[in-house]
């Protein structure tokens, strides 16, 4: 219900400030569990994409969203509850796990799973390269994978900003994609490859961004680490005298 509430608060300030258009959403099921696999821009991609989906869309999000301290912790976990947002720890083996028993509960009911296959927002606007663990859910829950792509979200939103800016955002919404051709064979990693690659490709098409072949979470760690060394270089250091080149004998 809570649900419902927000969306029904939210959805005519959004559509006055941001003026979302929608291309393909004839291509959203009217029922059964479907995987939403969008590209991450913005943390505002979590609330135009359920905007505009007559359907209820649950994603999994970090747990730290949920585990906030005070009355800004409560806040924060009301509302993301409120936009369908499920907790999830994303640590790792049994975390990972749970994650998935979780998200195949969701599909089984006939639900909306919303993921993001890059794991996290893009550093740069590019496209990084997908987990598999959405290929692993598509094959063990056999519920087809809808290709998502986020618009512009992060112009209005960028990463580190709180208040959205006005502007237009976009979503463009792929055909279907079926991958019971690979059913029984979800514990083939290469397989597990093969389908992630054809989902991130076909986001790349959907978006129009630069495909990156690495994981963005390296892409952010790389990037962090050049900035701390950036830092740690002094100003005004002084040049070091070059050595007067000696004659050759």
């Amino acid at each position: 219900m809570l649900y419902w509430v927000v969306k029904a608060l939210l959805t005519p300030i959004l559509r006055v400030c941001f003026r979302p258009w929608v291309q393909g959403g004839e291509h959203l099921p009217a029922g059964g569990g479907a995987i939403l696999a969008s590209n991450h821009l913005s943390f505002s991609d979590s609330i135009f994409l359920p905007l505009v989906v007559p359907r209820k869309v649950t994603f999994l999000a970090k747990s730290d969203y949920f585990t906030g301290k005070g009355f800004k912790g409560l806040l924060t976990k009301g509302f993301m509850s409120g936009v369908g947002q499920v907790p999830i720890d994303r640590s790792g083996g049994a975390a990972s796990e749970a994650a998935l028993l979780t998200a195949k509960h969701i599909l089984a009911d006939g639900h909306l799973l919303g993921l993001y296959p890059e794991g996290t927002r893009s550093p740069d606007g590019r496209l990084y390269r997908g987990k598999t663990g959405i290929a692993r859910m598509a094959l063990e829950t056999g519920v087809p994978v809808i290709p998502v792509a986020m618009i512009n979200t992060d112009v209005v939103q960028p990463t580190g900003k709180k208040i959205p800016h006005l502007g237009r955002v976009g979503i463009r919404i792929g055909r279907p994609l079926d991958f019971s051709r690979y059913e029984g064979m979800e514990g083939d990693r290469f397989v597990l490859r093969s389908i992630t690659d054809e989902i991130m490709y076909e986001l790349m098409l959907l978006s129009g961004q630069e495909y990156v072949d690495t994981y963005a979470t390296k892409a952010k760690a790389d990037l962090a680490q050049a900035r701390l060394a950036a830092r740690e270089l002094p100003v005004n250091a002084p040049a070091v005298p070059s050595q007067p080149a000696r004659k050759a004998s």
